[in-house]
């Protein structure tokens, strides 16, 4: 009777535990095959506009979002994208408030079968401008992520280049990277927080931002602590205004993630 107890529990904890790993499997298997399928493809949406207020977002006019958007804000902000059809499609992104002095945004995209894609839009409201950049879903085989990186920030003058600095490989991940460009992704070690800052090209000087609360007040650098979860992709986008750099800006200029999928 013991014997057939242990016999018992021995198969419960292997069916249990070979139930688990093909739940995972069928999960990366699924979140690849459902990026974009036969018959539509996936979109996220990043508003880095300096001073968006009450953005909303129509694919062949047909609105998307229901609350407003505004700067450095994610559509959707949760899961991994909204659907659209395949084709050439007609996308409009318009402040609602007829007063607004923010024209409005439209261009047509070939949105491809089965691709993913991010659409920016960045500058100011009164020169808005979009970019459309293509998420290739690559889902690692090992326990890493996947990092890429995007500068937006914004100045009505030359911005220098920038590198992105890792604390805790202490080097550059990313360099030279000029406004508006996005890096392809690089694999990265999930799982363990890591500290990014935003230095000038060729420097050893982190970008600061001057802080007023919480107490000292004082230059802080501009950081982004993260933690990449193992086969997930992530963008880090430099945004908001590269002049702004007090908290009391709301143009204030710093670093976002964007999970990918």
């Amino acid at each position: 009777m013991i014997f057939l107890k242990k016999y018992t529990t021995a198969i419960y904890i292997l069916l249990s535990g070979s139930l688990l790993v093909s739940c995972t499997k069928s999960f990366d298997s699924r979140l690849s095959a459902t990026y974009g399928n036969d018959k539509s493809s996936n979109v996220q949406y990043f508003i880095s506009t300096v001073g968006a207020l009450r953005n909303y977002i129509y694919v062949d006019s047909k609105p998307i979002n229901g609350a407003a958007l505004t700067s450095n804000t994610l559509f959707p902000s949760i899961g991994y994208g909204f659907s659209v059809p395949t084709g050439m499609r007609s996308f409009l992104l318009r402040d609602t408030l007829t007063a607004t002095t923010q024209p409005q945004l439209s261009f047509a995209q070939n949105m491809e079968i089965g691709k993913n894609y991010m659409v920016v839009a960045y500058d100011t409201i009164t020169s808005i401008k979009q970019k459309t950049i293509e998420t290739p879903v690559v889902i690692p085989n090992d326990t890493t992520a996947r990092i890429r990186f995007a500068n937006f920030v914004y100045n009505p003058g030359v911005i220098p280049a920038v590198d992105i600095y890792s604390q805790n490989k202490q080097q550059n991940v990313f360099t030279n990277v000029q406004v508006t460009d996005v890096t392809s992704f690089i694999p990265y070690e999930s799982g363990r927080a890591d500290t990014f800052y935003i230095r000038p090209t060729g420097t050893s000087t982190n970008l600061q931002n001057y802080f007023t609360t919480p107490a000292p007040a004082g230059w802080r650098d501009i950081s982004l602590i993260f933690t990449p979860t193992l086969r997930r992709g992530y963008t880090i986008v430099f945004r908001g205004g590269y002049r702004a750099t007090t908290s009391t800006n709301a143009t204030v200029r710093g670093l976002s993630v964007i999970a990918n999928y």
